[in-house]
């Protein structure tokens, strides 16, 4: 099966890629291997990128972003369209292929490819919306208005757990802008960046245009501390934990760059007790469950009405106990493999965590094993906690299938419970009533401090034609729809005299003798 997905998407053929030997868990240097989550066996091995081999990429996008910034951006949009048609030739096979190497059931592999199809068809209509404001001048026979520029080349440093669509994001919106991406993907995803950045580097070159879509693959020792402390990238767009995002943060920062930055999340659903219960338990399984709760907009805490949390959380228990974990590309399998050993070893401290601090393991709580479950399986948790009694690993985002169950007695209480995380990415709330929807979205911002808020819906699942994003921890950047397009391109002001005598604003006369 990875034989012929590699094949079908040119991978076979790429010199960064090496197929043999693949059994080999100690490759020689300067390659890393490509691992199957679900075998823990290899796929292949991925060259890495040198110093030598970064500084010629970075020349090479400074280039193409001289050159394409010149390019109008209704042709660059036309350029976008190609990009995104051919990625739907390539739904399939590039989304099994993110299903192989990060473990997501297919369905959610394809799904995430077909998020850099949408950005794509968005980015196209943004390419001739690329607006800036007039606006009334002071003084007569003058025209103000502002004008919005290519940035310049971009970096984009990106997480396992989406290795197509959050470069999708940055790098289709970045394109119309009259940007070059330069990516640094996931050590753990390499294969589906490489086949991913070829997709639209092909495509762009077909048209005329080389050198827009730049990969390299390599350490953060290496690579990625080049890429950030860089002054030819103006805008370094990081996802990742909160500890890689403040060192990001700070590098960039010191040399007076831009930063975008999607960290992490400790998301939360409250369920009022006038909920439509099919509703919330369908948001809250998906939620909590999907991805093996390896997303940054996975449910963590579920915060329920006294009144309901009980027939919740058993339909919760009975569901868990049900689920079926295995082959991620096998139709069936709702929940497929963690990323790697580490991350199961972090899910088996957490729940010990739990354990000492009070918690009651309802269901889960250990390694998942059977027939065919022989990579990084772990059993979806949910966790009761304790009332009236501190429970810190609520508060520390563990990226796994781990749900901690609280009730609350009224609305302004589970609303404080929700926001009580350093985190600020997602949120939900389930309810029937106006007044606890319109306390949860209040305007006033006393509500839900989160970038992303849901009524009736889960944390995950976010459309591509919103700002996606959080505060707090998380960040505060945001990507995809919206206005998003502004943080890939500086602002000028313009003023033009059309007159024939010198005026000063703020009615300043200064003549000279």
């Amino acid at each position: 099966m990875s034989m012929k997905l590699l094949r079908q998407l040119g991978l076979d053929n790429d010199d960064r890629v090496v197929l043999e030997p693949v059994g080999d868990e100690t490759p020689e240097k300067g390659i890393v291997l490509s691992m199957n989550p679900a075998t823990g066996t290899p796929i292949a091995g991925v060259r890495l990128d040198t110093a030598d081999s970064d500084e010629k990429t970075m020349a090479e996008a400074v280039a193409g972003f001289d050159r394409w910034r010149r390019i109008p951006a209704p042709v660059r949009g036309q350029v976008v369209r190609e990009i995104g048609n051919e990625y739907r030739k390539y739904l399939e096979p590039l989304g099994e292929l993110v299903a192989l190497e990060v473990g997501k059931i297919r369905a959610e592999g394809i799904g995430e490819v077909q998020e850099t199809v949408d950005i794509a068809d968005f980015a196209v209509g943004l390419s001739r919306q690329l607006y800036g404001k007039t606006m009334p001048s002071e003084r007569p026979e003058h025209r103000m208005y502002e004008q919005w520029l290519p940035l310049g080349p971009i970096g984009v440093i990106s997480a396992f757990n989406f290795p197509n669509a959050v470069w999708g994001w940055n790098a289709m919106l970045g394109a119309v802008c009259g940007d070059v991406t330069v990516w640094k993907p996931s050590l753990f995803a390499p294969l589906t960046a490489i086949a991913t950045n070829a997709i639209a580097e092909r495509v762009a070159a077909d048209m005329g245009y080389k050198d827009i879509f730049k990969l390299v693959i390599g350490t953060d020792e290496e690579i990625g501390d080049r890429l950030i402390h860089d002054g030819r990238i103006p805008l370094i767009s990081a996802t990742g934990s909160c500890r890689m995002g403040r060192i990001v943060g700070s590098v960039v920062a010191k040399r007076l760059g831009r930063c975008l930055l999607e960290l992490g999340g400790n998301n939360a659903i409250i369920v009022e007790g006038d909920a439509d219960l099919d509703l919330a338990f369908e948001g809250i399984f998906f939620g909590a469950v999907g991805t093996a709760g390896q997303r940054c907009t996975s449910t963590r805490r579920l915060i329920a009405h006294e009144s309901i949390v009980e027939p919740l959380t058993d339909r919760l228990v009975s569901a868990y106990g049900k689920v079926n974990i295995g082959d991620p590309l096998n139709p069936d399998t709702l929940v497929g493999p963690l990323i790697n050993e580490r991350s199961v070893e972090q899910f088996l401290r957490a729940i010990a965590k739990a354990k000492e601090q009070g918690g009651e393991v309802l269901v889960g709580g250990d390694r998942a094993t059977g027939d065919g479950l022989g990579g990084h399986f772990v059993q979806p948790t949910i966790i009761r906690v304790p009332a009236d009694k501190p429970f810190p690993i609520a508060h520390e985002e563990t990226f796994a299938p781990i749900l901690y169950i609280f009730s609350y007695k009224t609305i302004d209480e589970a609303i404080a419970m929700q926001n009580d995380a350093d985190q600020g990415l997602s949120s939900a709330i389930f309810t029937s009533g106006v007044r606890a929807a319109e306390k949860f979205l209040s305007p006033a911002g006393a509500g839900s401090d989160c970038g992303l808020a849901y009524v009736n819906l889960g944390t995950s699942g976010a459309e591509i034609g919103g700002a996606f994003g959080g505060e707090k921890d998380t960040g505060g950047g945001r990507e995809s729809g919206s206005d998003s397009w502004k943080q890939y391109m500086r602002r000028q002001t313009v003023t033009i005299n059309y007159g024939e005598s010198m005026r000063l604003a703020q009615g300043i006369e200064f003549g000279a003798s």
